[in-house]
């Protein structure tokens, strides 16, 4: 049997990155090895979740106020579960829980990082059977190593994050993470049970013809919003258009597409909730930095999603994320509005 040696797997791959680097200590590598057997775990249940008993609510709500799913306690014991009992992660906290949780055995406490996650994104969408995601962000921690983590290693800026990536549960199971030298794309073989390298280098296109919101929701959004929902609407071949509304309900799927095609995705502050909806620790700063690093932009409307400071492990925050051709103008439109 011949072997495709160009083909590279996750673990492959984070190891002949580490090479590159003499004096790395390998624990990144090893950090982003464990999300990806958890991915694994947490696809397997996905894929036959229509025929046990894990689809439908838990019976209780998270600390948004949202029926909590019992697909999204499988997947948060599963990356909780490989963080702890990894080698690299010091803690972690998560969408799904109320505070954040340090690991205190010697190994973790020496640990040189931590991760924040939502363990299931779209997961309102499990039992209709619409593409789900994980989302994840790590960052360098802030207290000494040989401590026990605190609060002030979770709340750090997006600009901190060392990598960020996110797994989509669909059609394939893709794993796309990033670091400052770039953004790859892993698709799991289930032949072998490996994710393997399908989308090197990732670049996120500078315009597209999609933009992604709720337009049910058209008529609570802010003025500048509503002015670059017309313009996307009105677009024909003499201004770059025509656009087309593409919108899931899934953070992970929406975002993905995008960043392989080219297009916007918004979720605004609403006259009812101006902070909006998404979290900027586990939804909008892993996605910013991998865009970002991708060639593409993030803000809230006024500033840059990665240069957020948090004050809370929950906040919210308005999001607009994708090429940059189009984040301009929306910026304009924005602008336009305060003025």
């Amino acid at each position: 049997m011949n072997l495709n040696r160009h083909v590279l797997t996750l673990d492959e791959f984070t190891i002949q990155q580490l090479r590159q680097f003499p004096q790395a200590t390998g624990e990144l590598s090893s950090l982003l090895r464990d999300i990806g057997l958890a991915a694994k775990r947490v696809n397997v249940e996905v894929n036959k979740a229509g025929l046990v008993d894990i689809l439908g609510d838990a019976g209780s709500v998270n600390v948004q106020g949202e029926d909590v799913k019992k697909l999204d306690i499988y997947a948060n014991n599963q990356f909780m579960g490989v963080l702890q009992h990894g080698i690299s992660c010091a803690g972690i906290a998560s969408e799904e829980i109320d505070d954040f949780i340090a690991f205190n055995d010697n190994v973790s406490k020496n640990s040189k990082y931590v991760c924040l996650f939502d363990p299931l994104d779209g997961s309102g969408n499990i039992d209709v059977n619409v593409s789900i995601g994980t989302i994840f962000g790590v960052y360098r921690r802030v207290s000494p190593r040989g401590s026990i983590a605190v609060k002030d290693d979770f709340l750090q800026k997006g600009l901190q994050q060392v990598a960020a990536g996110y797994i989509v549960y669909g059609s394939s199971t893709m794993l796309v993470y990033g670091t400052r030298r770039g953004v790859n794309g892993f698709t799991l073989d289930p032949s072998i049970g490996e994710f393997t390298m399908s989308h090197p280098d990732i670049k996120c296109p500078p315009n597209g013809k999609i933009y992604s919101v709720n337009h049910g929701n058209f008529f609570r959004y802010g003025k500048g919003v509503q002015k670059y929902i017309d313009a996307c609407q009105r677009k024909d071949k003499t201004n770059g258009g025509p656009y087309t509304q593409r919108y899931i309900g899934s953070m992970v799927s929406d975002v993905h597409r995008n960043l392989i095609k080219g297009g916007i995705f918004m979720y605004p502050g609403t006259i009812e909730k101006p902070k909006g909806k998404l979290r900027l620790l586990y939804e909008c700063n892993p996605f910013a930095f991998i865009v970002e690093v991708a060639g593409g932009k993030a803000t809230n409307g006024k500033e840059r999603i990665l240069e957020i400071q948090p004050t809370e492990l929950h906040q919210r925050t308005p999001m607009f994320i994708g090429s940059r051709d189009m984040m301009a103008e929306l910026e304009g439109c924005l602008s336009e509005a305060e003025n």
